[in-house]
């Protein structure tokens, strides 16, 4: 199993039924209060009570992998209800004062999703292309759907129940394209990946932009509008500028800006930014597209070095991705 598949659970079910073993898929459909973990949020389990993923941030996991294994040995699903632990010490339940509502399937087996299912939720995924499913909480009649099924939660990125069907929604992996191989990258694409992000590091200078520097990072070493349109911008990218070089920085902010990207971000002071602004003002766009890049880049946290200013951009984006 690749580390980029680590939290994408339809893929681990996926190679845990390539290995021989039966295997669940147990996800939050429904949470109240302070719960630990989103709508949407999944575990992975093997019938020898392997597992990957969380539903609880650990609060639960053990309880769902018990009940996983007799689900996978009944064939039926089953949905599980955990809230506030009681007084006693070893009870299961939530100590943060939340509740959830977890559905467990077996997958390939008795009412739970085929195998099939699954591999057309993972080939989507790897091919960027926004899907999901709609399962019948009483019936367990499950279906694809696209974003055309479910606009509003496929906008809002937000699964749920609706009149008892649970609409899971798999929008395509956010990422994170970072131009300029320096010290802020080698600690903003660590962060970036943290959060949930794909990072991708482009610079066509191979001292800058070595795995000696980088490791186990995807670096493009190429020209940014070159690597940018190998990649492709979408609404699910973020791109940040960080060379200080415009011959690096102006052709990936001229792509971006042409794009859907969700965020685009540029390093400099004010005073480069202006410069910037006017240069990009030459090549045709308009001051409302250019409003569209964060320049300086980053929160205005007081950050002054680099791993402080990798903090604040990654806090900028967030708000941009949450709060817009």
């Amino acid at each position: 199993m690749t580390e980029k598949n680590l939290d994408n659970m339809p893929a681990v079910t996926l190679d845990y039924i390539a290995q021989g073993h039966k295997a669940a898929i147990a996800t939050v459909i429904e949470t109240w209060g302070s719960a630990p973990r989103p709508v949407g949020a999944q575990l992975a389990i093997r019938d020898d009570g392997t597992f990957q993923g969380s539903v609880s941030g650990g609060c639960v996991e053990g309880a769902v992998v018990a009940e996983a294994i007799e689900v996978l040995q009944t064939g039926e699903c089953r949905v599980l209800e955990y809230g506030v632990s009681d007084e006693e010490v070893f009870a299961v339940g939530l100590a943060c004062g939340g509740e959830i509502k977890i559905l467990v399937e077996p997958v390939g087996l008795g009412q739970g999703p085929s195998v099939e299912m699954l591999q057309a939720l993972n080939n989507a995924r790897s091919g960027r292309t926004p899907i999901g499913t709609q399962t019948n909480l009483a019936t367990w009649d499950r279906k694809l759907i696209t974003a055309d099924d479910a606009p509003q939660r496929f906008t809002t990125d937000k699964s749920g129940v609706d009149d008892g069907i649970f609409t899971a929604v798999q929008n395509p992996p956010l990422r994170l394209i970072v131009v300029g191989a320096v010290h802020i990258a080698q600690a903003l694409l660590p962060m970036a990946r943290i959060a949930g992000y794909d990072p991708y590091l482009i610079d066509p200078r191979d001292s800058f932009g070595s795995q000696a520097r980088f490791p186990d990072q995807v670096i493009l070493n190429e020209w940014p509008d070159a690597a940018v349109e190998t990649l492709g911008l979408d609404a699910r990218t973020a791109l940040v500028t960080l060379s200080h070089d415009p011959k690096l920085d102006s052709p990936a902010l001229a792509s971006a800006l042409n794009s859907d990207a969700f965020y685009i971000g540029a390093l400099g002071s004010k005073r480069t930014h202006a410069k910037r602004r006017a240069q990009l003002t030459k090549m045709g766009f308009t001051n409302t597209q250019i409003d569209r890049i964060h320049g300086p880049v980053g929160a205005n946290i007081g950050a002054a070095t680099p791993s402080e200013i990798a903090i604040s951009v990654m806090a900028q984006i967030t708000q941009t991705l949450r709060m817009s």
